[in-house]
């Protein structure tokens, strides 16, 4: 098979793949309903840039159509990135202000107008047949580089804010795996970025049709196991998606200051010791607030800036403190490490490991054996 039918068929696979998740996520039952029609209409646009690998072996396409098809691939960026918002915060809403996603591929069309869309097809054909060369795609092409770093910049920005408001915020483990999550998936889409970049790059500047057909397989194998790490992320992570509220902010976007002096945070310290909230392995900044009868700024001021610690490591001390002195007493010896764990607060055998190593060096097998 010639490289070229390789090339037509793993296009196709990837784009009945793309749709068929896609279809997926139109149609599952879910209470995050935005968020997956976002990532589901990103699918439908990849999957119809995609098929020029293969569609003009089925039909023959309409000029207009095609230029259009082509331009679609503007919207990739905002899908990618009103998809993580969504993610992200659990009330996020499309809003009037969202249509300004649109415009990069607004101006674009508006460009194509004069030189392609209202002349007649023969001039369509010419324009198609040196599409690199016309000054408005070189333009184009040249703006869509700075828009998609624009959104990639703006994303990660989100992102990284996200993780900080996670610490801040929250203790239970599990709020990670949505920040997992995220970066992953930023990771995966940076890398078919990249390839592609470099796919084009060898087009434009390598004559040699053998290594630009080659990198074409590669940007589409990886598109395959692009989509089946979707799947798979679906199948063991039903219920992954787990939003913030997107009046969060963070300790440092917080202006209001709070009195620095010892009285506060021996307030909170004796609080922490005599009612032991920390127990509570859902526990959150907002409910130890509330319990405390203080406000949440106040709340996070203090522990973020004046203890200098995020709120998920600033409770996880409490919880190792108390899981210690249960380790030490000779007479809860026959207490298991699992048993322990849900005792002090946390949710997860791997999160209790990592968070007791970090605080004393050890595990807490190894920390058993060394005091007992």
């Amino acid at each position: 098979m010639e490289k070229v039918s390789v090339i037509a068929v793993l296009g196709f696979i990837i784009f009945l793949l793309f749709l068929f998740f896609a279809g997926f996520l139109l149609t599952v039952k879910t209470n995050k309903k935005l968020g997956n029609r976002l990532l589901a209409f990103f699918l439908i646009v990849t999957a119809l840039d995609i098929s020029v690998f293969f569609y003009s072996m089925f039909v023959t396409p309409n000029l207009n159509l095609e230029m259009l098809r082509i331009k679609l691939s503007a919207f990739k960026d905002p899908l990618l990135f009103l998809y993580v918002l969504s993610v992200i915060y659990s009330n996020f809403k499309l809003k009037k202000i969202h249509v300004l996603h649109s415009l990069f591929w607004v101006v674009s069309i508006g460009i194509l107008l004069p030189n392609f869309f209202l002349v007649d097809t023969s001039a369509k054909e010419v324009f198609l047949n040196n599409y690199d060369d016309n000054w408005e795609i070189q333009f184009l092409d040249f703006a869509g580089h700075f828009v998609s770093l624009g959104y990639f910049l703006a994303t990660l920005y989100y992102v990284l804010r996200y993780r900080k408001l996670i610490l801040e915020n929250y203790t239970n483990s599990d709020v990670l795996k949505n920040y997992n999550w995220l970066k992953q998936l930023l990771i995966l889409i940076t890398i078919g970025h990249v390839l592609t970049l470099i796919k084009g790059y060898a087009r434009d500047t390598i004559e040699n049709d053998e290594v630009t057909q080659v990198l074409r397989i590669v940007v589409l194998l990886f598109g395959v196991f692009f989509i089946f790490w979707l799947f798979l992320k679906a199948l063991h992570s039903p219920k992954l998606f787990r939003g913030i509220d997107v009046h969060l902010s963070t300790s440092k976007e917080i202006e209001k200051e709070v009195d620095e002096n010892n009285t506060k945070v021996e307030d909170l310290k004796n609080y922490m010791i005599t009612k032991e909230p920390f127990l509570n392995p859902d526990l959150t900044i907002r409910k130890l607030a509330e319990n405390m009868q203080m406000p949440m700024r106040d709340l996070s001021v203090l522990i973020n800036q004046n203890l200098n610690q995020h709120f998920f490591d600033f409770i996880n001390g409490y919880r190792i403190e108390k899981a210690k002195k249960i380790l030490s007493d000779t007479s809860k010896s026959k207490v298991t490490v699992l048993e322990i764990l849900y005792e002090v607060g946390f949710n997860s055998k791997s999160s209790f490991n990592t968070a007791f190593k970090k605080h004393t060096g050890k595990t807490p097998t190894q920390y058993r054996k060394s005091v007992v």
